[in-house]
């Protein structure tokens, strides 16, 4: 039998909850994007220690609290040294997913600082560290080796394989980059994985005819095929709003990379450290279509610490 007592206390929980509940859910509405994607990282931010000791660098990645990777250019060939199951196990045997994966879209450029160091050569500007590119095994990419890469992808389990960069400096460079996503895409499609663009802020510049390489992929491919991985310091840099971005071309926006620049807007630094607005970013992230984060910093100096920087930085972020 309820006594008056009772009744009055269960009846003062009820309405003490009807006040509170809502509030904890509006709480968890104001910001309901961003606390749902675990965190990831673009491992070219460490890419001297990937190169070194793969192993140990991903071990010391997972202690940080990493739970994704997304792979990148190597100079041990494969994945890192790696096939693509072997690389795979090796993640997950760390408590990690791979992701995803970055693949150049035309053969690579040499430039004067991939030349082989003097010994005792110190690194060339900019803390990318000497590389002898000579003994490096052949570097695949998607004008050339577009299935095999997907092929590769699929055997890895991959949920996306990702244009790293490609030449967009004139229209011919453009129209044939359209050409290899296209292609790149269907075949994404047919193995169960999808594909997407990396931009850089030179996609911003326009080009002959006052178009920018970054509009003209978006209008001439398949909004099914190729999708967008969109680097928020690179566009920050070129002075676009991620947010009208999305607005732009909703749901196209599944992957970001999380690189934060300071007010220079040349100089690469940890989350949360620079000026991109990542709340408003996430705030649009349904829009966007977001599905997967990686944190990035290119070419940071002392990459343990930078990371572990922008993980604790970003957790807070997303709170």
């Amino acid at each position: 039998m309820t006594t008056r007592r009772q009744f009055l206390r269960d009846a003062g929980t009820l309405t003490l909850g009807s006040l509170v509940l809502p509030q904890l859910a509006n709480a968890g509405t104001l910001y309901p994007e961003a606390t749902a994607y675990p965190i990831g990282i673009q491992l070219f931010t460490l890419f001297k220690s990937m190169n070194d000791d793969p192993k140990g660098t991903l071990e010391k990645v997972a202690a940080v609290g990493y739970q994704e990777v997304e792979s990148a250019f190597n100079t041990r060939g494969g994945y890192y040294g790696y096939t693509a199951k072997e690389f795979k196990a090796l993640v997950e045997g760390l408590g990690m997913k791979w992701r995803a994966h970055h693949a150049g879209g035309a053969p690579r450029r040499p430039r004067p600082a991939d030349a082989a160091p003097a010994a005792g050569g110190a690194a060339p500007a900019g803390g990318r560290p000497p590389m002898d590119f000579s003994k490096m095994p052949p570097m695949l990419n998607l004008r050339d080796n577009y299935q095999q890469l997907v092929d590769q992808a699929a055997e890895g389990g991959l949920s996306y394989l990702v244009c790293s960069s490609t030449p967009v400096s004139t229209l011919a460079e453009i129209q044939q980059s359209v050409e290899v996503f296209q292609k790149t895409g269907e075949a994404c499609k047919k193995a169960n994985i999808a594909f997407a663009y990396h931009n850089h802020a030179t996609e911003f510049d326009a080009v002959e005819g006052g178009k920018t390489p970054y509009e003209l992929i978006l209008s001439q491919t398949d909004k099914d095929l190729v999708k967008m991985e969109l680097d928020l310091a690179w566009a920050t840099k070129a002075g676009k709003d991620p947010v009208a971005l999305f607005k732009e071309q909703p749901g196209r926006f599944p992957l970001w990379h999380i690189k934060d620049i300071k007010s220079d807007k040349q100089t690469i630094t940890e989350v949360g450290n620079g000026i991109v607005d990542f709340k408003k970013a996430f705030s649009a992230a349904k829009t966007a279509g977001l599905k997967y984060i990686f944190v990035e910093q290119d070419m940071a100096a002392d990459p343990i610490a930078n990371i572990t920087t922008s993980y604790t930085n970003l957790k807070k972020i997303l709170a």
